[in-house]
């Protein structure tokens, strides 16, 4: 592991915190704008029975995240063990039904939390919108009105011996299974990508949003094996840190930390990419039924993500590249919730089924 005890007695621990946040969220958002990688839309892509471009991307990123981890693990540069994912009890129940929930509201809302953050930071007023109600409501499935309702939840069903599950080794698979299945959804990646006949600028930066994933993982392991006081090992995720965001920007004594950076990160990144990219535009609602839904699509997330641990980046991506078993259980229920309510909207009429965005 590399020394960065210098780097923190000239910046502070905190401030190196949020820088680690601020360059993992650049690169998210670089990438993520550039490959347009969107849990929500390659679902969606599903349910219509294809196997298309969306799916592609999707894959890549979430294969290459477990690549990169796992060989950042092997190397010594990942401390999955002890990151906060893995290190508390899980709740399958909470992984089941916020799943199914934020799946739903990712539907309805055109987006999931990390793409809605990406399409706000390119001029679409509707992610705006939609992403304040996300925040407002996971802080109030945190630690207000929604709390008790949330931990009730999540304790139907934890996961026992006061930690998650490691979804290869709980099966009795070595741990470098997960490297050698990472590889191979990647080729299936870039199969269905050469089918599809998509370009290789969006497959690399489709594989740049899980490098990102691993980027965190590395810094924040890096920072907590050299800070002094105790410093959770985290990557990228947008339920928490879009509720820290928001109570920094209302609490005088709220202090910077990775949550903020890696929101900051993500914005500026974006609307540097679609600066770039000639796709920056102002976007509003075109009716009063797509607000509604928007709206109800974002509480929908804000309520889910934080009942099931995390976010379809933060659970879907992250949390699996570490091998936590409550994420893959909510990441495959975000599937199913976004699929049911795709299909749900289509039998309702072709007009009413939910559009890429």
């Amino acid at each position: 592991m590399f020394d960065i005890a210098p780097f923190l007695d000239t910046v502070g621990e905190p401030q190196a915190a949020a820088l680690f946040g601020l360059v993992t969220g650049l690169v998210f958002g670089v990438a993520a704008q550039r490959s347009r990688f969107c849990l929500r839309a390659s679902a969606i892509e599903f349910a219509h029975g294809h196997l298309g471009p969306r799916m592609a991307v999707w894959l890549l990123t979430f294969s290459t995240a477990l690549v990169w981890v796992q060989a950042a693990r092997m190397a010594g540069l990942v401390d999955a063990e002890n990151a906060r994912m893995m290190a508390i009890p899980g709740s399958w129940s909470g992984a089941i039904v916020g799943g199914l929930l934020f799946g739903a509201g990712m539907v309805l809302a055109r987006g999931c939390s990390g793409r809605l953050l990406v399409l706000a930071a390119t001029g679409n007023l509707r992610s705006v919108v939609s992403g304040l109600i996300f925040a407002v409501v996971a802080q109030m499935s945190l630690a207000g009105a929604l709390s008790p309702t949330r931990s009730w939840l999540a304790g139907l069903w934890i996961t026992e011996g006061g930690q998650n599950v490691n979804y290869v080794t709980s099966v009795g698979l070595p741990q470098e299974v997960a490297l050698i299945g990472g590889l191979l959804l990647a080729l299936a990646a870039i199969l269905i990508a050469r089918r599809a006949e998509l370009g290789a600028s969006r497959l690399i930066f489709g594989s740049g949003v899980g490098f990102a994933i691993a980027l965190g993982w590395v810094l924040t392991t890096a920072l907590s094996q050299a800070a002094f006081d105790p410093v959770q090992i985290e990557s990228a995720t947008f339920s928490g840190p879009s509720a820290n965001t928001l109570m920094f920007f209302l609490d005088r004594d709220a202090l910077v930390d990775f949550d903020i950076g890696i929101i900051a990160g993500v914005v500026i990144g974006a609307f540097a990419a679609s600066l770039w990219g000639r796709e920056f535009s102002f976007q509003g609602f075109e009716g009063h039924r797509p607000m509604r839904e928007a709206m109800i699509g974002a509480a929908l997330m804000g309520f889910g993500a934080m009942l099931a641990g995390g976010c379809a980046i933060g659970a879907g991506v992250t949390g699996t590249s570490i091998l936590v078993g409550t994420a893959l259980v909510a990441l495959t229920a975000m599937w199913i919730g976004a699929i049911a309510t795709e299909r749900l909207l289509q039998t309702a009429g072709p007009e009413k089924s939910a559009l890429p965005a």
